[in-house]
């Protein structure tokens, strides 16, 4: 973690690339075959990166399959932690920090931790921290675990198209609006900004026309695109100064992210109180105050969106999930 949390916003930010970066297939090539109830997914509902995870976990019903651990959105300096269970240790992994999960498959290891991680129960290491490959293999290396009538969220036909449209999105919105918030001069904020918005326009008039990204079926390029827009007024707008307008300034954008997060397996996942709480209090380096804006409203996510009116079939030949499991249901404070 370097100099921890302080450091945020005090030097240039780049993204480190995953590290562990195993995957976990049909055929097991890496040495971590599909396979029912060995694995656990560990996510904050905080990060957006881990966020996508969760969705696809959710929309593909491997909740059976695949377990889920929670960290806390308050990281300290020793990064994501599991004191929101009991005992502050994670029930299936018996551990205090993921860190504990990647020293068990690589000891002094020099990068940092992250989430979304995926951890073989068994030996307790971990196996992945590839959040750009976790959603894809659960897609299409988990298939025979999926739920019936689980959508197709990567399809051989369009995945070209999939790829280019993601590759967009993560260069200028996934990550740009890290860019600009953790910028450390003007120019580099500018820049960063700039991108971000620019994206986010180029955008606007295919949804204008078309109810999702690629084609009329949810995919992998609307989960990448949904977990930053649905934290875009809640924190980039303002605690990463992406502020030219807010998503909800944008009737096209806007009603699209609300289409989305009333769809079962979107929303559902979302925790607006871990996301604020994160990003106001662990950046200390861009908001030493730690304090936590109230706003914006949230009841706006609920309203109406029309989108329904392009057409459209959200899960394809498929239906949608069934109802969230049993402790795994976003508390009060983080709902609309």
């Amino acid at each position: 973690m370097g100099g921890g949390n302080d450091d945020y916003g005090k030097k240039t930010f780049k993204r480190s690339k995953s590290h562990f970066t195993d995957r976990i297939t049909v055929d097991g090539r890496d040495g971590w075959p599909v396979e029912a109830g060995r694995y656990r997914l560990v996510v904050s509902r905080a990060c957006p990166w881990a966020s996508r995870a969760v969705v696809s976990r959710r929309l593909l019903g491997l909740e059976g399959a695949l377990s889920m651990g929670i960290a806390d959105p308050i990281q300290d300096d020793r990064s994501w932690r599991f004191t929101l269970d009991p005992d502050g240790r994670d029930p299936v992994l018996g551990i205090r920090f993921l860190a504990e999960a990647y020293d068990r498959r690589e000891s002094d290891y020099p990068g940092g931790v992250s989430v979304p991680a995926v951890v073989d129960e068994p030996s307790g290491k971990l196996v992945t921290n590839d959040y750009q490959q976790i959603t894809l293999d659960l897609a299409t290396e988990w298939t025979a675990l999926h739920r019936d009538g689980a959508p197709d969220l990567y399809p051989h036909a369009v995945r070209d198209e999939i790829d280019t449209v993601m590759a967009d999105v993560y260069e200028d919105v996934n990550n740009g609006v890290y860019r600009a918030g953790f910028a450390t001069d003007q120019e580099e904020y500018e820049a960063a900004c700039a991108g971000v918005f620019r994206r986010l326009e180029l955008l606007t008039p295919c949804l204008e026309r078309q109810r999702y990204l690629v084609g009329d079926t949810i995919t992998e390029a609307d989960i990448r695109l949904f977990t930053t827009l649905v934290r875009f007024d809640a924190v980039y707008h303002g605690h990463f100064k992406c502020n030219r307008w807010k998503l909800a300034e944008n009737p096209v954008l806007w009603a699209y992210v609300r289409d989305l997060y009333q769809t079962p397996g979107f929303g559902d996942t979302v925790d607006f109180d871990h996301i604020k709480r994160h990003y106001h209090q662990v950046h200390t380096g861009i908001n030493p105050t730690r304090i936590v804006p109230l706003g914006p409203d949230l009841s706006g996510w609920l309203t109406a969106h029309h989108r329904a009116e392009l057409g459209g079939r959200p899960f394809g030949d498929g239906t949608p999930p069934g109802p969230v499991p049993a402790g795994e249901e976003i508390q009060a404070q983080g709902r609309p």
